[in-house]
C-alpha cells in the first residue's frame, strides 16, 4: 500500500530540525554563488548533483539547484541507486511522498505508475531501495522549488541493451518544464575505498581533478559508452555511473538543439576536511542546449562596445589597458570559452582566444581583443592599431568530445583537436570563408594543429565540437 516515508538520513545526513536544516541550506547556496558567481544558464535539460553529506558536498549541489530554481522545473526525474547493491534494472518506490524536516515531496504517482506498467520500470516496496543517493536531494529540492513532484528511479545493473530501451521508455515521459538529476559522487580515494592509484598527499587534489576531468570529459560526449569505457581504463571508482549512463542514454533521444555539458562546480572532501588519505570528489554538470549559452543583444552590445574602447584606448595612447563594460550583467559574468577575431578591410589583422574558460566574458573579452591586436604570434609584433579594424566576437558553447569525425557538421561546429601536447581549433565561421568539405575542414585543422592531415582519424587523437554565437560591429 502507497504510503508517506519519513526519510531516515534526516538527523545524520543533515539537521533533523528544520530551522537548522533552512540555516544550513541557506549557507550552502550562498557558497555556491560565492564560488561560482551569479550567471546561471537558461532552460536546464539535467544535472549530475552529488549526493554526500549536506556539509561535504552540499554547496556543490547547490550550484546545480540554484539553476533549478530560477529554472522553476515543472517536474523532476531523480535517478539515484542503492550503495547496497540493490535491485536489477529501475525500480520505483511504491510511496505517495517523501517527508522531511521542510515537509512532504509529493510523488507523480500517475507518472510512476504508467511509467511502472510498461515493463522497464518495477514498482517496488520503499524498503528495497530507500538510499541516500535519493533522498540527500529532497532538502536541495525543497529549498529550491518547494511543491515540485518527483519520480524517484532507482537505477541498477543494465547492460547496453536494457539502458536503451529504459532510456527510451524515460524519454517517452518528458515533457517541457521537466528537468532529470543523476545523483553521483565522482572519485573515492584511499584505502577504504581499495583505490590508491598515487600517494596520499597535497598533491592529491591535483591528481585527482586530472582523473576526475577525463571523467567529465567522457560524459560531455554524451555518449554513455564512452563514458563507461573511461571508468574501466581508470578503474574509476565513480559510485552513481549507471544513474549518469541512464541520464546521458536519455538525453541522446530527446528531440531538439544540441545539447552540451556545462561544469558548473568541483570540489573535494579533502579542500574541507584536510584529509589527503581519505578523499571523495565532487561535481556539479549541467546539460543545456545549445541556445542556453547564447547572450542577449544587450550583453553583445556591451561586449563589442568594451572591446572597441580598448582598441580606441589603444589606438590613441598606445597603452595596453583592457576596458571592460562599466555595468557587468550575471550574463557577462558567465566564464565561457571566447575569441576575438580582428579584421583590416578583407584582411585578418588578429584572432586569438581562450578554449578554457577560467574568467568571467566581461573580463576576458577587452583582454583577448589586446591579445588579437598585439600577439598574435602569425604577425609581427605591434605597438598600436589603425583606425577602421572590425571586431567579431566568438562565445563557444563547452567542447563536446566525438568518438567518430563523421559526427562533426561542417558550418554548424567548429573543431578543437588534440593529440599530445600538440592542438588546434577551427572556428565554426572558417567554414564560409572557402570551398570545405567536411574531411578538407578536419585536415586543415590538423595541419593547424601541426600534425598530418588525416591526424583527425587516429585513435589517440582527440577530437571535440562545439558551436559558437558569432557578433561583430563590422566597422
Amino acid at each position: 500500500m502507497a504510503s508517506l516515508h519519513a526519510t531516515p538520513f534526516s538527523g545524520s545526513w543533515y539537521p533533523g530540525r528544520r530551522a537548522e536544516l533552512e540555516a544550513l541550506l541557506e549557507r550552502l547556496f550562498d557558497g555556491s554563488l560565492k564560488r561560482t558567481g551569479p550567471s546561471l544558464l537558461s532552460r536546464p535539460l539535467a544535472f549530475v548533483v552529488p549526493h554526500a553529506g549536506l556539509d561535504y558536498s552540499g554547496t556543490v549541489a547547490a550550484s546545480a539547484y540554484r539553476h533549478l530554481q530560477a529554472a522553476k522545473p515543472e517536474r523532476v526525474f531523480i535517478l539515484g541507486f542503492t550503495h547496497s547493491g540493490g535491485r536489477p534494472g529501475v525500480s520505483i518506490p511504491d510511496i505517495d511522498a517523501f517527508e522531511t524536516p521542510l515537509g512532504e515531496v509529493k510523488i507523480d504517482r500517475a507518472a510512476a505508475r504508467e511509467m511502472a506498467s510498461g515493463g522497464q520500470f518495477a514498482m517496488v516496496a520503499e524498503s528495497q531501495v530507500c538510499d541516500h543517493s535519493v533522498e540527500i536531494q529532497l532538502p536541495l529540492l525543497q529549498k529550491a522549488v518547494r511543491g515540485v513532484p518527483v519520480v524517484p528511479l532507482y537505477v541498477g545493473h543494465l547492460d547496453n541493451t536494457e539502458r536503451h530501451a529504459a532510456a527510451q521508455a524515460l524519454a517517452q515521459q518528458i515533457r517541457p518544464g521537466d528537468v532529470l538529476l543523476a545523483s553521483s559522487d565522482l572519485t573515492h580515494y584511499g584505502k577504504s575505498f581499495n583505490y590508491e592509484p598515487f600517494p596520499a598527499g597535497p598533491d592529491v587534489d591535483r591528481r585527482l581533478f586530472e582523473l576526475d576531468s577525463r571523467v567529465i570529459d567522457a560524459a560531455g560526449s554524451l555518449a554513455p559508452t564512452l563514458f563507461l569505457d573511461t571508468l574501466h581504463e581508470l578503474h574509476s571508482t565513480v559510485c552513481g555511473y549507471q544513474p549518469v549512463a541512464l541520464l546521458l542514454e536519455t538525453l541522446g533521444l530527446l528531440p531538439g538543439e544540441e545539447v552540451f555539458q556545462q561544469t558548473l562546480d568541483y570540489q573535494t572532501s579533502a579542500e574541507i576536511t584536510g584529509d589527503f588519505e581519505h578523499v571523495v570528489s565532487y561535481g556539479s554538470l549541467g546539460y543545456f542546449r545549445a541556445d542556453s549559452f547564447r547572450l542577449d543583444e544587450q550583453a553583445q552590445r556591451a561586449l563589442l562596445k568594451s572591446a572597441r574602447e580598448t582598441l580606441q584606448h589603444l589606438s590613441a595612447t598606445g597603452e595596453r589597458q583592457a576596458i571592460p563594460p562599466p555595468a557587468a550583467s550575471p550574463m557577462l559574468m558567465r566564464r565561457a570559452p571566447a575569441f576575438v577575431s580582428l579584421h583590416c578591410g578583407r584582411e585578418l589583422f588578429g584572432c586569438i582566444g581562450r578554449v578554457t574558460a577560467e574568467t568571467p566574458l566581461a573580463e576576458a573579452v577587452p583582454n583577448l581583443t589586446l591579445d588579437a591586436a598585439l600577439d598574435d604570434p602569425r604577425f609581427a609584433p605591434r605597438a598600436r592599431v589603425p583606425d577602421g579594424i572590425a571586431i567579431e566576437i566568438s562565445v563557444l558553447t563547452p567542447m563536446k568530445r566525438i568518438q567518430d569525425w563523421r559526427a562533426f557538421q561542417l558550418g554548424r561546429h567548429g573543431a578543437y583537436l588534440e593529440s599530445g601536447s600538440r592542438s588546434g581549433l577551427l572556428l565554426p565561421q572558417v567554414a564560409s570563408h572557402g570551398d570545405y568539405t567536411q574531411t578538407s575542414f578536419l585536415e586543415t585543422l590538423s595541419r593547424k594543429a601541426g600534425l598530418r592531415p588525416s591526424a583527425y582519424q587516429d585513435s589517440q587523437s582527440r577530437l571535440s565540437v562545439f558551436q559558437a554565437q558569432v557578433f561583430g560591429d563590422g566597422c
